[in-house]
């Protein structure tokens, strides 16, 4: 089980995000309070997990009425937000970064995405969804200029690794990998390879063994 620097399982943090979403939806539907196994349910986990989730990160509450859904918001926030906004930068502005710049800009107002890298001539000092474009020889530069603490990649995989030196060099602190190439960086460098083949791939096996167990049945 791996740990987040302060100590809190990788795991647990996922959690609190995907807690948090549910909270803010209930905030906005009006849910004053919520219970930890109808958290849970939610979730697809047991109330004992979400319990001790909140535990870990020293929530405590009367639960008589369940959780007071803007107090766990707020909790929760003050764990998992920087004080200050993080700037994020994309590298690769294919169907795929685009598709992320799209999705997360305006999800969240702690994390923006406020530039994007790409080597193509018909994108680099354009526009794409109002985030600028920059050519990949000015990354260290633009980096440092617009203070980027993280980068996301989803580059072509065959370039992948060309583009640990460029980040380490340019003082970047976090990573989220969306090609099929893991990359390793020195510690210092927090990364997250998030493989889409290997999860799908995942997802088909277990398709696979379920159908099977049911023609077994």
């Amino acid at each position: 089980m791996a740990l987040i620097p302060n100590g809190i399982p990788e795991k647990t943090i996922e959690r609190l995000s995907e807690y948090r979403r549910t909270l803010l939806a209930c905030h906005r539907e009006g849910i004053t309070h919520i219970f930890s196994h109808v958290l849970a349910g939610i979730h697809g986990i047991t109330a004992v997990q979400v319990r001790r989730d909140l535990m870990l990160i020293g929530f405590s509450s009367d639960t008589k009425k369940g959780y007071d859904v803007k107090v766990l918001i707020d909790f929760i926030s003050n764990i998992l937000d920087s004080e200050n906004p993080v700037n994020i930068a994309v590298i690769g502005m294919g169907h795929l970064g685009q598709a992320i710049t799209k999705y997360f800009n305006g999800k969240s107002l702690k994390l923006r995405i406020t530039v994007a890298f790409d080597v193509d001539p018909a994108k680099v000092d354009t526009a794409i969804d109002n985030i600028p474009c920059y050519h990949m020889e000015c990354f260290e530069k633009v980096v440092q200029e617009n203070d980027i603490s993280i980068v996301i990649v989803s580059s072509p995989t065959k370039v992948a690794p060309e583009l640990v030196v460029p980040i380490i060099n340019a003082g970047i602190k976090g990573v989220l990998n969306f090609t099929s190439t893991r990359l390793n960086f020195p510690q210092g460098i927090y990364v997250e390879n998030y493989d889409i083949t290997t999860l799908l791939e995942k997802v088909a096996y277990c398709v696979k063994e379920s159908e099977e167990n049911n023609d077994n049945n």
